[in-house]
This record gives structure tokens, C-alpha cells and sequence, in this order.
């Protein structure tokens, strides 16, 4: 049984990711895969919402005679994902103390 990443994890990866640089959609959707089993169509829906919201903005290159949609953070992206990291470690820390972890916090 695997758990289930829930979306405000799903968009703090996303967020996070574009910090270090610009993706398209299938380098996003890759590096995502390689640390949390998702499925390939997952992240099409979460990087539609956070661009919706203004989190993210996109631009187009051309690769190969074909246009690539990159995705770039915007400023309100780079709030949400503070945002979204303090919750994270709040919640972390509550669930390893009910694991059995860290006892002494």
C-alpha cells in the first residue's frame, strides 16, 4: 500500500521544483516520479490550478519544429510555497511524534 500524496504536497513539489529553474511539463512530471510514485497524468491537473491561481506562468519554446510549455513560479508562487513549507513542517512533526519518532519535542 502506498500513501496518497495529498494536492497540498503535490503543488509544494511542483513550487519547489521551479525554484531552481523553468520545466516543462514532462521534465516536471519526471523529476516529481523519481521521488514519489505518481502517475504520469497527475501533475497536468496540479500545474493547471496553479497556474490558475496565479502561482505559476507559462511561455513557450520551440524544440525540435514542435512548441515545449514551460512552466516559471511567479512571486505569489514563491509566497504559496513559504506557505506551504511551514505547514509541511508543523505537520511532519505532529505525525512523527504519533509514529513514535522524536519523543523529546
Amino acid at each position: 500500500m502506498a500513501i496518497q500524496v495529498p494536492t497540498e504536497l503535490l503543488d509544494g513539489s511542483v513550487l519547489g521544483l521551479l525554484t531552481r529553474e523553468d520545466h516543462y511539463g514532462y521534465t516536471l512530471t519526471q523529476e516529481v516520479r523519481a521521488l514519489i510514485p505518481i502517475s504520469e497524468s497527475t501533475l497536468y491537473p496540479v500545474l493547471r490550478r496553479l497556474k490558475k491561481n496565479g502561482w505559476l506562468e507559462t511561455y513557450d519554446e520551440p524544440f525540435q519544429g514542435r512548441n515545449r510549455r514551460y512552466y516559471r513560479l511567479t512571486t505569489s508562487g514563491r509566497q504559496r510555497l513559504a506557505e506551504i513549507q511551514a505547514e509541511w513542517q508543523d505537520f511532519n512533526q505532529a505525525i512523527t511524534k504519533l509514529l513514535g519518532g522524536n519523543q523529546d519535542e
